[in-house]
C-alpha cells in the first residue's frame, strides 16, 4: 500500500529512483571534507555546497552571528588610512601667526568718501573697486592719434599761411583732450562695491547713478574672460536675479575677477566666516599696536 501523502508504490517505475535521488537530503560537509564541497550520496560526480559556502571569514566581515544568508561588514577590518603628503598638508596648515592661508585679497577696513555716503549704519562695507585700466583703451587711443593727426595738420597749415585753419585745429585738439581728461574722471569716480547686503555700482560725475541689488536676489553669478582679459587679469560680470526688471546685470572691465567672485561668492554663503575672519583680523591689529 502506497504513501498516502505519494503517489503508490510501484516497482517497475522508471523514475522512482530519479525522485528518490533529487528529494534525499544533502548532508553538511564537515572542516576536513574542503573549502565548502563534498560527495554525497547520488553526487560522487560532481560537488555538493554547504549553507555557509561564499561566505567564510575574511577581511571587512565578522565572523560571529552569521546566518550564512548575509554578509556583515567590519567597519574597522582591513582599512587603510588615505596617504597624505606633506606637501600636501602644508596648504592646509596655519602658519607662525595661527591664520590659515588666504583666497581672497585683504578687506579694506573704511570705505573711501565716494562711497561712504551710500551706505548706511548697520551696512558692513566689504571693499570697492575701480574699472580695470583696459576700460580708457578707447579714449586714450583717440587722444594719441589726435595729437599726431591733428598736430601733423596744425603744422602744414601753419606753412600754408591759413591762420584761421590752424586755430580751427588747435582748439579741435583741445576739445579731444577735453574729452579724453572727461573719461579718466569718470572712470576714477565709476566704482563697485559690495557690501555684506548688496553689490552697488556708482557713476557719473554731473550726472550720478547708483545701481544695486540685495545678494538674497543674486539667483547666478559668473565672470567671463576673454583670451586679453586673462592675460591682463581683468573681466566681466554677470549677475542674474528672479526679477524681470534689473538695475545692475552687467559689469564689464572689473579687475581680479577671480579673486572678487570668491569674495562676493563668500559673503553670498558665507557671510559668517567672513565675520569670523573680519573679527580675529581686528584683534590681531589690537594686539600688535599693544605690543
Amino acid at each position: 500500500m502506497g504513501s498516502p501523502s505519494g503517489p503508490p508504490f510501484d516497482p517497475d517505475d522508471p523514475d522512482r529512483e530519479r525522485r528518490e535521488r533529487d528529494t534525499e537530503p544533502i548532508p553538511r560537509i564537515g572542516p576536513d571534507d574542503g573549502p565548502g564541497y563534498g560527495a554525497g550520496p547520488g553526487l560522487s560526480d560532481g560537488p555538493s555546497l554547504s549553507d555557509d559556502v561564499g561566505y567564510g571569514d575574511g577581511p571587512g566581515y565578522a565572523g560571529e552571528g552569521r546566518s550564512g544568508r548575509a554578509w556583515i561588514r567590519d567597519p574597522e577590518a582591513g582599512y587603510q588610512p588615505p596617504q597624505i603628503s606633506e606637501d600636501e598638508l602644508a596648504g592646509l596648515r596655519a602658519d607662525a601667526t595661527g591664520s590659515a592661508p588666504r583666497r581672497v585679497l585683504p578687506l579694506e577696513d573704511e570705505p573711501s568718501s565716494l562711497v561712504a555716503r551710500y551706505l548706511f549704519p548697520t551696512e558692513r562695507y566689504r571693499g570697492e573697486w575701480k574699472r580695470h585700466w583696459i576700460h580708457l583703451t578707447t579714449p586714450l587711443l583717440i587722444g594719441v592719434a589726435a595729437t599726431f593727426v591733428l598736430g601733423y595738420l596744425s603744422g602744414f597749415l601753419a606753412g600754408q599761411n591759413v591762420g584761421a585753419l590752424t586755430t580751427i585745429a588747435v582748439l579741435l585738439w583741445f576739445a579731444v583732450m577735453g574729452w579724453v581728461a572727461w573719461k579718466v574722471a569718470d572712470w576714477w569716480y565709476d566704482r563697485f562695491i559690495l557690501t555684506n547686503k548688496r553689490v552697488m555700482v556708482v557713476n557719473g560725475i554731473i550726472t550720478r547713478r547708483v545701481a544695486m541689488m540685495p545678494l538674497v536676489r543674486v539667483t547666478d553669478m559668473k565672470y567671463e574672460q576673454t583670451p586679453t582679459g586673462r592675460a591682463l587679469n581683468y573681466g566681466t560680470f554677470v549677475l542674474e536675479s528672479a526679477g524681470q526688471e534689473q538695475a545692475l546685470r552687467e559689469i564689464k572691465n572689473l579687475p581680479n575677477p577671480n579673486e572678487l567672485y570668491l569674495r562676493v561668492v563668500e559673503e553670498m554663503y558665507e557671510p559668517q566666516a567672513v565675520e569670523a575672519r573680519l573679527g580675529k583680523e581686528a584683534d590681531e591689529a589690537k594686539a600688535d599696536d599693544g605690543a
